[in-house]
């Protein structure tokens, strides 16, 4: 798509973008509203959001104004190429753009245009930055917030919606789509964001792709079934770490999606490219100092943001005449325009508030449910060309953006509990704490042995200081042992003086007068004073000895009790720094005890929240496995039916070689038709006959419907080749009017009339052209030829009109009022052409499908003539009556299900049951399909359980349990069976 813009530089940049100009960027976001979208006029109410949240997210709505939920829609003209500047030199372009007003006229010529409305208008000059800031700088900057966002990108096959998105911009940095500048913008906030991670996917021919890892294919879509929130679990999701890194993704994505050249596009994307960004944030509040921190509930816990941007380029839609697809591309183009149509429900049910919105018609639409009526923020750009040759294409494009702008979601800021966050920073505290407790344990350790310590050293001590004492106290001892000893020889020695003495006395008495004598005893005088002077001196030694040793027990006694009152000082600061950390210890084991306490209660909880969500878990994993077995069943299923349409399409393909056939009668009839009509217009005054020739001649092609009325709803190929006649058709009723056409019915001319009813009911194939019919009275004028007109060709086509009437709802209750199944059930009895009671089965098989008109049904007969009509025996006409009673039996089950239907079958009173089983070989594969499912819905009502025994109706619906060739019908049946208590115990009887 991309090369539509090479052609030209008529996209220029935003240098080329005067500062100054009312387009420029700066002008424009003052016009915006709060949150940076467009500023347009406010609505009364915001409706109701249709999604579901997730219970452990905490949702708020973004009410800040009343139009914030609104899609926003721009639309971009593409410059023109040098392929519309060749084909349309004669022609203007069919788009006026009005950007100031933001508004754009679409001619249909040149006196004709209608004008519509947009949020913005870019010309084919706006520059990309400027289309990024407008339509996805608001999402971006809301996604970085906490909400949900996408940017989708939809219109005509090059019209450069790749180019507007996904350009890289390796040379230019000014041409870089969307995709780049969004990451660039989320990247500049990454120091507040927690990550930024990315998959990256393709929708290609229905099957969703891996373009990070191409070999994973067919990856699968999970849905919660409580909360509805969709998920692809099998995409690769990478971090993103810088912008080059995610420039080199981008480019190995775009080097695995599919493109291929076709006459509009030589690089024409054929698969839908989703790129999704997810964005964890944790919102920071200010505490009391004033510091940024993160917020938390009431009851503590973190909070974080997740939120997700889905930024999609949609594939082009296609015409395959213009296109020239053929082969495989064909293929492509039928896929892409299969989901582009499924989207395009969608938003038509949004916008017109439908009770239903079909999601589930295809993966692309299941995907963006939350886009468009859930609770994102999205903006939608759609592309269109100048060139007047697709016009009809540009119509298309417009009106949808239009009926997008209708559709308002319900914001919803993403918030979430961050419990494993609160999970490791419990596992902090509890390290924390386990290591201040080992800390203050070793500490407790090291104090004991220190005191231990210093316990022996003093032990040691006074030990040494005993010994001292001891030792020097058997010195003195034996000093004193010592010193009496050699007292008491000196008192021996005295003793022995004395005794000589008194010896020498008796001595000098008997020698006293002699001088000798008298010299002698002056002589022992003398040594008796010296003996007793050395005797004094040793009693004065003796006391001084005793003195000192007297001195030294006082030391020592002093000493002994001096290392007594020591050691009962150290055991008494023992004692208490023993008490002080014995207490410490206690205090430090409560506290310990509290905090395991308060830890284990924590996590109790923890594991109880954990326990609940993993029971959740284990629910949710059995819904998705009994979904992936129905999805693998439906697989199975359509593969089958892939076959089988396979084989329809080469039917068709020979009907519609008969139908070439018949182009040049088809072409007689129309001319035939046109003059009629133009002669009860008497003077030619609605269009000219000439010109309506050469308008068929150039229009009509590919065969004629006119023949059978029903072909249309025979298959959609068939649909498909029948588009130029019907055009035509439409082209005519456009110009003569319903009302002139239906008049025609009235002719008295047999032959007018048949070329009438045969253009009205092909009409009425068309749902878009019923409901006119409707209003000018087309069904009371097919009545009233039922019910007067014998000819057969006319009651046959009349019927088949009637037929086609009948598939909508609203008409199957004007047909029933207006007593139209008794007027069909007359004919049918009647008549025994088989293409007639081909028409007039396949009306009443329709109006069985609404529950609501069994009774009438029944009273005007239809029920009956229904049945009849298997006597002829054709296989077309009883096709058509097994589609009916299927149809029939379904609506009663429904309401014998939901309870407010109770008895017996209708159709059990009329013998359905006994043809049903007499006829279950020898028919088509869709007739048997139809039977065995009216069989199944017949059985699930318990009061025709004893009809079914009885006639052998139990056995054929447990031979389609087993042998039926579609699973569906064979699980069907096996519930039937298993529901029914009357079938378990006739089973049971058989078994024994």
């Amino acid at each position: 798509m991309a090369s539509n813009y090479a052609v030209q530089s008529s996209f220029r940049s935003e240098k080329q973008v005067p500062h100054g100009s009312p387009s420029s960027s700066s002008s424009y976001v003052r016009s915006v509203g709060g949150h940076g979208h467009f500023s347009v006029r406010a609505s009364s109410k915001i409706p109701a959001s249709r999604r579901p949240v997730t219970p452990n997210s905490r949702l708020h709505s973004d009410n800040d104004e009343s139009e914030t939920g609104r899609v926003r829609v721009a639309v971009r003209l593409r410059p023109r190429t040098a392929d519309d500047l060749i084909a349309d030199a004669d022609f203007a372009d069919c788009v006026e753009l009005q950007p100031e007003l933001k508004r754009l006229k679409l001619r249909k010529n040149n006196w004709n245009s209608e004008s519509y409305r947009f949020d913005e208008v870019f010309t084919e000059s706006a520059s990309q930055r400027r289309v990024y800031e407008v339509v996805a700088k608001p999402v971006v900057e809301s996604v970085l917030n906490g909400y949900n966002g996408t940017v989708m990108a939809y219109g005509q096959t090059g019209t450069g919606k790749t180019y507007t998105v996904g350009r890289l911009g390796k040379d230019d940095a000014s041409e870089r789509g969307i995709m780049v500048r969004a990451l660039e913008h989320i990247l500049f906030h990454g120091s507040v964001l927690d990550s930024v991670e990315v998959s990256y996917l393709q929708l290609y021919l229905e099957s969703i792709q891996d373009l990070l890892a191409p070999e994973k294919s067919n990856i699968t879509i999970v849905e919660d079934p409580k909360t509805g929130e969709v998920a692809l679990p099998g995409a690769t999701i990478i971090q993103i770490r810088n912008l080059e890194h995610f420039l080199q993704l981008l480019e190995i994505g775009e080097g695995n999606r599919h493109a291929a050249n076709t006459k509009l596009n030589t690089e024409s994307s054929r698969s839908h490219a989703i790129l999704t960004v997810y964005i964890r944030r944790s919102p920071h509040g200010k505490d009391k100092d004033g510091n940024l921190s993160k917020e938390k509930d009431t009851d503590g816990i973190p909070i974080v943001l997740k939120s997700k941007l889905l930024i999609v380029d949609l594939a082009g839609s296609e015409r395959l005449d213009k296109s020239g697809s053929e082969g495989h591309l064909l293929e492509e183009a039928k896929f892409i325009n299969r989901s582009l149509s499924s989207l395009g429900k969608c938003i038509n049910a949004l916008a017109q508030k439908s009770p239903h919105i079909p999601f589930r018609d295809s993966k692309l639409t299941r995907i963006l449910c939350d886009s468009f009526g859930g609770s994102a923020r999205t903006s939608l750009i759609v592309t269109i060309g100048p060139s007047s040759r697709y016009h009809a294409e540009t119509t298309s494009t417009i009106m949808f953006g239009q009926r997008a702008m209708k559709i308002v979601n319900m914001i919803k800021l993403k918030e979430e509990f961050d419990y494993e966050s609160l999970c490791r920073k419990l596992e902090n505290q509890v390290d924390h704490l386990t290591a201040e407790i080992d800390k203050q344990q070793k500490l407790r350790d090291d104090d004991k042995a220190q005191m231990e310590r210093m316990l022996r050293e003093t032990q040691n001590s006074f030990l040494e200081k005993e010994e001292i004492l001891v030792t020097r106290s058997e010195f003195l001892e034996k000093e004193n042992t010592r010193l009496e000893l050699e007292m008491k020889n000196v008192l021996t020695e005295l003793n022995h003086q004395k005794d000589y003495s008194a010896l020498m006395c008796d001595e000098v008495a008997r020698l006293d007068s002699k001088k000798v004598l008298a010299d002698t005893i002056q002589m022992y005088e003398k040594k008796i004073g010296e003996l007793a002077k050395q005797l004094e001196d040793e009693q004065t030694r003796c006391e001084s000895a005793e003195q000192q040793l007297e001195v030294i027990k006082k030391r020592l006694s002093d000493h002994q009790m001096s290392i007594q009152t020591e050691i009962s000082t150290y055991q008494q600061a023992l004692a208490d720094t023993t008490q002080l950390y014995e207490k410490k210890r206690a205090e430090l084991t409560k506290q310990h005890e509290d905090n395991q306490k308060s830890i284990q209660m924590e996590g109790q909880k923890e594991i109880d929240i954990l326990r609940l969500k993993f029971q959740e878990m284990n629910q949710l994993h059995g819904t998705t496995i009994s979904d992936l077995q129905y999805l693998t069943t439906q697989y199975e299923d359509l593969v089958s039916e892939k076959a089988k349409l396979g084989e329809e399409l080469n039917d068709v393909r020979q009907k519609l070689l008969v139908e070439q056939k018949q182009r040049k009668v088809t072409e007689n009839e129309m001319v035939n038709l046109k003059k009629i009509i133009a002669e009860n217009d008497n003077n030619d005054e609605c269009f000219n006959v000439q010109d309506m020739k050469s308008y068929m001649k150039e229009n009509i092609g590919k065969g004629s419907a006119f023949g059978n009325p029903l072909s249309v709803s025979k298959s959609n190929q068939s649909k498909e080749q029948c588009c130029g006649p019907r055009a035509a058709i439409a082209k005519i009723c456009e110009e003569v009017g319903f009302g002139k056409i239906l008049g025609l019915l009235s002719s008295e001319d047999s032959d007018v009339q048949i070329q009438a009813v045969k253009l009205v009911a092909n009409l009425a194939a068309e749902d878009i052209n019923q409901a006119k019919i409707v209003e000018e009275g087309g069904l009371d004028a097919l009545l009233r030829l039922l019910q007067s007109s014998q000819n057969t060709t006319i009651i046959r086509v009349a019927s088949g009109a009637i037929a086609n009437l009948a598939m909508n709802e609203l008409n199957q209750g004007l047909i029933m009022s207006k007593r139209g199944a008794q007027l069909l059930a007359n004919i049918g009895v009647k008549t025994d052409d088989p293409q007639t009671l081909r028409m007039v089965a396949g009306a009443l098989a329709n109006l069985c499908g609404n529950e609501n008109l069994h009774v009438m049904l029944k009273e005007d007969g239809g029920i009956q003539a229904l049945l009849q009509m298997l006597k002829l025996g054709n296989s077309d006409v009883i096709a058509q009556v097994a589609r009916g009673i299927a149809n029939f039996a379904k609506c009663e089950s429904r309401g014998i299900l939901k309870g407010y239907k109770k008895g017996r079958s209708l159709l059990m009173e009329y013998g359905v049951l006994s043809w049903l089983i007499s006829n279950k070989t020898n028919i088509s594969s869709s007739t048997q399909r139809h039977l065995e499912l009216c069989l199944c819905h017949l059985a699930q009502n318990e009061d025709n359980a004893q009809d079914f025994v009885s006639s052998g109706g139990l056995k054929e619906l447990i031979r389609i349990s087993s042998e039926s060739s579609r699973e569906d019908i064979r699980n069907l049946a096996k519930k039937t069976l298993r529901m029914n208590p009357a079938f378990r115990a006739e089973m049971h009887t058989e078994l024994l």
